[in-house]
């Protein structure tokens, strides 16, 4: 996302060298399992969150790094991102082999994948995110390699954060709508065939605008044929706020359910700097309430960490590019979570 119309935060974009997960993690479905020296991450209980943790990503190579370093405080700060279920953003040129490897190790592992579909042409309106799929039918070619990745496997989409939010606020010119929305249904269409794939489509954040302005644009784009939205992705609005967009925007859809991103609204948004970089790298933040499917509310399916917490926004603040790990703001999220 972009700040200079007040849509909020930022979607992270998966980056180069993500790891693939070809079936031979190390992760198991033992509960609670860590290796003598402490470096191993290990899955939450099933009953509680049914998502799989990767025991191969950013915040674990971290953990293990700050344990043989002998950083024992540190390594316990970023165990509490490293031990939840964070979304797995596929990068475009290794989708396929990506979604077929992440989601046979969920099931190794008796978990769900997470997975985090961010390829929409035009995508990012030219901002920190910019790119996607070249046209149309590279897109429609990139959705069959994902589908054909995942296959019979239990997976949860999150179906191209700020696509349908920028249609509405402006950002993405108005040539591109009616292919978006073809993009965007058939994309629906055809992750609701597969087997045990759930999919939300992405609707934006309780801080940018009325659910009045997207819940048409979300019907286009084929929400009603999906199992429900997703809000706050990679921004910062509290649980009760998001709960209560959420809400409202699901009376104008059908009653959809949805899911919140709560990787890092602890604290709430920050609103001390520039208001059109609010939502890039903020300080301050803390990490949210941790991942569970059981909410205690009938319309929100599950509090989900779709944004990796400790990932950069954007080269702002002096982060690095976007979706780039980026340990001391990790480390800052984690400490503000504890107080």
């Amino acid at each position: 996302m972009y700040g200079s119309r007040g849509a909020g935060a930022r979607a992270s974009v998966a980056v180069a060298g993500a790891v693939l997960l070809l079936g031979a993690c190390s992760s198991s479905g033992d509960d609670g399992d860590k290796d003598k020296s402490g470096a191993k991450v290990s899955q939450q209980p099933k009953e509680k969150d049914p998502f799989w943790v990767n025991p191969d990503g950013n915040a674990a190579e971290q953990v293990a790094t700050y344990v043989k370093d002998g950083k024992d405080e540190n390594a316990e700060l970023i165990r509490t991102i490293a031990e939840q279920p964070t979304g797995q953003w596929l990068t475009p040129e290794n989708a396929g082999q990506e979604a077929r490897g992440f989601t046979e190790a969920a099931a190794k592992a008796d978990r769900d994948a997470l997975l985090v579909v961010y390829n929409i042409p035009h995508r990012d309106c030219g901002q920190f995110s910019s790119g996607g799929a070249a046209d149309g039918n590279a897109y429609r070619t990139f959705i069959d390699q994902v589908a054909g990745g995942i296959g019979d496997r239990a997976a949860t989409v999150i179906l191209e954060p700020d696509a349908v939010l920028h249609m509405v606020d402006g950002c993405t010119p108005d040539e591109f709508h009616e292919e978006r929305y073809d993009l965007l249904r058939g994309a629906v269409e055809k992750f609701k065939s597969l087997k045990n794939t759930k999919v939300y489509l992405d609707a934006g954040n309780a801080g940018w605008g009325k659910p009045d302005d997207i819940a048409e644009p979300l019907k286009l784009a084929g929400v009603e044929n999906a199992d429900g939205f997703a809000v706050n992705v990679s921004n910062f609005y509290k649980t009760p706020d998001s709960t209560k967009y959420g809400k409202e925007l699901s009376s104008k859809v059908g009653g959809k359910p949805f899911v919140i991103d709560t990787s890092r609204n602890g604290n709430g948004p920050y609103t001390d700097g520039d208001p059109e970089e609010n939502w890039c790298n903020p300080p301050g933040r803390a990490l949210g309430e941790t991942p569970t499917t059981d909410t205690g509310d009938d319309l929100v399916d599950a509090y989900l960490w779709v944004k990796r917490p400790g990932e950069s926004d954007g080269t702002c603040k002096d982060g690095p590019k976007a979706g780039q790990w980026w340990p001391e703001y990790a480390l800052k999220l984690a400490k503000a979570s504890k107080q």
